[in-house]
Parts: structure tokens; C-alpha cells; sequence
């Protein structure tokens, strides 16, 4: 079964466009939504759950239709958006008494077990939560009222390493009994190479790819070579080309190996992070 299916979403401003993304997750899997900023991440997840107005497209969680069904669909979804504030002056234990009125399903022994896990102190107030903090209890506040989805946004942004890798090992807790599924936006590629199943990769509004991670990434090669090896027909299947004085680097088609292997180029596994890094230099 699907838990999100997206279809044709579009959104329009003045200077942007989100132009007919679609993509679908399947329950038990973890989806990496990666692009650089100003692709369209937060645009599409912000208009998927109704925080903006569509103009075209359609889309549905766990089967259930956006906005005709939202308030069932909110109750099923879990979301974290960087960058929002609750009232800075309540303390943690003040809002969470406020947020969990507004779920019919709230777990609180869940929510006192990750609040131990991220050693969250119920009588601080908001201000007081370092950036990382505050994603931590964001989140979880948005695991408490046991969603089927989560839907995160730049989630391990402002964490060291170990606090990412806690976050991570939670994502994969959380979809092991085959019946949830995570869609997160993030930078730190790193981290979906860890934990995600699925990549959909945005790029100015339109996705490029939405694939198996392992599928995505063996889709290219990664070559480099001496400036005297570049040769027409094969630097113009080169994906952002680098030129420097020792030699050059990109990437290319899995499809045109054949050439760079004729052509002399070294070829290796590219990473999300090199993928993501040629993509963009485009």
C-alpha cells in the first residue's frame, strides 16, 4: 500500500514553479528528498499537506485524499518544519499539554520515552533549547500520536553526529514493522546513505529522478582524467564537468561507460553527496 501518493502537484509564484512533481512511498520504507536550496523541498512538502494552496495536482496519505480528508490525514501524519517556533517564553511541559489536545491517538509514554532519549527537560522553556534541541522535540511530539508518515524537513540539520545517528537509528526503528513510512528533505547526504530506501531528487521544481537508492546511485559513474583525455563527443556526456590544473572530474551515465572506458577516464562509485555536487554544477 501506498502512504503517499503524489500526482502532478504543481504551485506557482511570481519567480518559482513546482511543476507537476510526482512521486509515491510505499509502507515500510524510508524516502531522501534531496536538492539543493530553493528546489522546491519545502515548497512540495508545505503544499502536500495543505500549509499552502495547490494550483494542480493531487495528493494522498494512506489512501486518503488532501484537503478533502485533512483532519483525518493530520491525525495519520507527523510533520517537522525547520525553522518554526513554538512560544518561546511556555515551558516544554506547557506546550505539550497544549499540542496533544489536538490528536486523538497521543501515546504519552511514547513521548516520555523519547523525551528521555533526547534528554529533554520538561521545565525548560523553548527559548532556552539549543537548535538541536528544538528538532528533537519536535519531533518528538510528531511520533507521539502515532503516525503512519512523518514528514521531515532538514530533520538532523543542527545536530553533531552522534545526535544524527541516534535520529537515523530512530527512523529505521520506526519504520521496521512494515507499516509507516518517513519522507525527510536534508542536505547531509551522508545520513541517506545510512537510512533511506527510496531518492526523489528536485531540481528548479521538477524531479529529476525518484528511484531505489541503490538504483539512483549506480545510475551514474564517476570519472576523471587528464584535460588531454577530454575529447568532444565524450566531455559532452560529462555531467558537471570540473577542469583544474591536474586534470578534470564529473560524472556521467551509468548508460555511457562504454565511452569513458574507451576514452581512458578512471570510473568509480559515485556517492548521493558526488551525484548531488555535479547535478548542480550543471
Amino acid at each position: 500500500m501506498n502512504l503517499i501518493e503524489v500526482n502532478g502537484l504543481c504551485k506557482n509564484f511570481d519567480s518559482f514553479k513546482l511543476k507537476e512533481v510526482s512521486f509515491s512511498l510505499e509502507q515500510g520504507f524510508i524516502m531522501g528528498f534531496i536538492g539543493r536550496n530553493g528546489a522546491g523541498k519545502s515548497t512540495t512538502l508545505k503544499t502536500m499537506l495543505n500549509l499552502m494552496k495547490n494550483d494542480g495536482g493531487s495528493v494522498k496519505f494512506c489512501g486518503l485524499s488532501m484537503p478533502a480528508d485533512e483532519i483525518e490525514i493530520k491525525n495519520k501524519v507527523g510533520y517537522v518544519f525547520g525553522g518554526v517556533d513554538f512560544y518561546p517564553e511556555a515551558k516544554i511541559s506547557n506546550i505539550t499539554d497544549v499540542t496533544k489536545s489536538f490528536y486523538r491517538e497521543w501515546d504519552e509514554e511514547l513521548y516520555k520515552k523519547l523525551c528521555e532519549r533526547f534528554e529533554i527537560d520538561q521545565n525548560k522553556r523553548f527559548k532556552h533549547l539549543s537548535a538541536g534541541m528544538k528538532v528533537k522535540y519536535s519531533i518528538a511530539v510528531a511520533m507521539s500520536h502515532n503516525p503512519s508518515v512523518l514528514i521531515l524537513d532538514e530533520p538532523t540539520s543542527g545536530l553533531d553526529p552522534a545526535a544524527r545517528d541516534d535520529l537515523v537509528l530512530l527512523f529505521q526503528e520506526f519504520i521496521e514493522d512494515g507499516e509507516h513510512s518517513i519522507l525527510f528533505s536534508t542536505h547531509i547526504t551522508s545520513d541517506l546513505e545510512k537510512c533511506a530506501d527510496y531518492i526523489t531528487y528536485i531540481k528548479q521544481g521538477q524531479i529529476l529522478a525518484s528511484n531505489e537508492r541503490e538504483a539512483f546511485r549506480t545510475s551514474y559513474i564517476s570519472v576523471s582524467g587528464k584535460k588531454e583525455q577530454l575529447m568532444p563527443e565524450s566531455e559532452s556526456k560529462i555531467i558537471g564537468l570540473h577542469t583544474h590544473q591536474l586534470g578534470f572530474e564529473g560524472i556521467m551515465k551509468a548508460e555511457d561507460a562504454a565511452l569513458a572506458k574507451s576514452a581512458g577516464f578512471e570510473i568509480s562509485q559515485p556517492s548521493l553527496e558526488d551525484i548531488m555536487i555535479h547535478i548542480e554544477r550543471r
